[in-house]
């Protein structure tokens, strides 16, 4: 009996180890002892993300969606179930209220730098953050973007949640059917590419560390500002006129729908004799798709052919 209750402590302490995870988050290391059991997740690409791994069950709602966008069809059957608990960014309150225990949440996307939202601030409620790995660029150094971004946060999240063998998976399912695509692809030299999100006066564009660059680049285009040490920023004008895009991808979201980003674009004087707009070179990438998450992949090949088939 002594033996046997020497071999159930080592058991039970070998059980406890294996469920303690530590995965990167930006710049921190973040330690789970359990699969969160209520999570919350802001913007409609990071919860996505959340519903194709399956987690639903794991989640008490979701934020940041319906103040700037819309549900389509897919994602109003994901969350029918879940609340919004806010239509913008999350207070504190709105998450300690929600009695949450993870939120995952990017810089611009659910956090500002310096705002009540943060890990540290929720770190004294139990609240656990995991960062979108695009979005670290705000708040230190990082690479230049890639797919591998958004793959990253994938198998983190699998490991987060223990569903490790689903998150590998789909990734290496993403993989392939990327690699299938590029490789049969038939282009020329890198097309000059112009990511337009909004704004008139001056244009908020994706520069050097936000995910358009990477899909610009596997559809075999070039992004104009991949120089820009920026993520989604502003830029001027001037810059976009003088490095003259041979495409121009509208950012379909918000209130100023894709068709009125174009008009204005054209009957612009001073963007009349960008290449792009003189050969009505545009391409339109729905928010969810232009942002880190599950369908990246499909928008790749919708820029492919937008660049190619002309």
């Amino acid at each position: 009996m002594k033996r046997l209750g020497i071999s159930l402590a080592f058991s039970l302490i070998a059980s406890t180890a294996l469920a303690d995870v530590t995965v990167q988050s930006c710049d921190r290391q973040v330690t789970f002892d359990a699969p969160p059991k209520a999570a919350i997740s802001n913007d409609v690409n990071l919860t996505e993300m959340m519903l194709v791994l399956g987690l639903r069950d794991h989640m008490v709602g979701y934020t940041g969606i319906s103040g700037w966008k819309t549900l389509d069809e897919k994602m109003r059957e994901g969350v029918a179930e879940l609340p919004e608990l806010s239509e913008k960014y999350p207070t504190k309150e709105v998450l300690i209220g929600a009695d949450a225990d993870f939120y995952f949440a990017g810089w611009n996307y659910g956090m500002r730098v310096g705002g009540e939202v943060t890990p540290e601030t929720l770190e004294p409620f139990g609240i656990k953050v995991y960062e979108l790995s695009e979005s670290c660029i705000h708040i230190g150094e990082k690479p230049k973007v890639s797919m591998d971004d958004m793959y990253n946060d994938l198998l983190n999240l699998g490991r987060i949640f223990q569903v490790e063998d689903r998150a590998e998976a789909l990734v290496e399912g993403y993989k392939a059917e990327l690699a299938e695509f590029t490789g049969s692809l038939e282009t020329g030299e890198p097309l000059d590419v112009f990511a337009y999100d909004s704004g008139e006066d001056t244009p908020f564009t994706a520069g050097r560390y936000a995910m358009p660059t990477a899909m610009i680049e596997a559809a075999g285009g070039r992004n104009i500002l991949d120089d820009f040490e920026k993520s989604w920023a502003k830029i001027d004008w001037e810059t976009v006129v003088d490095r003259n895009p041979d495409v121009v991808i509208i950012v379909n979201y918000g209130n100023v729908t894709a068709e009125e980003k174009m008009d204005f674009m054209r009957n612009s004087p001073a963007l009349a004799d960008i290449d792009a707009v003189k050969n009505d070179r545009f391409v339109v990438l729905e928010y969810v798709e232009a942002t880190p998450g599950p369908r990246n992949i499909e928008a790749v090949k919708k820029l492919a052919n937008g660049f190619w088939s002309n």
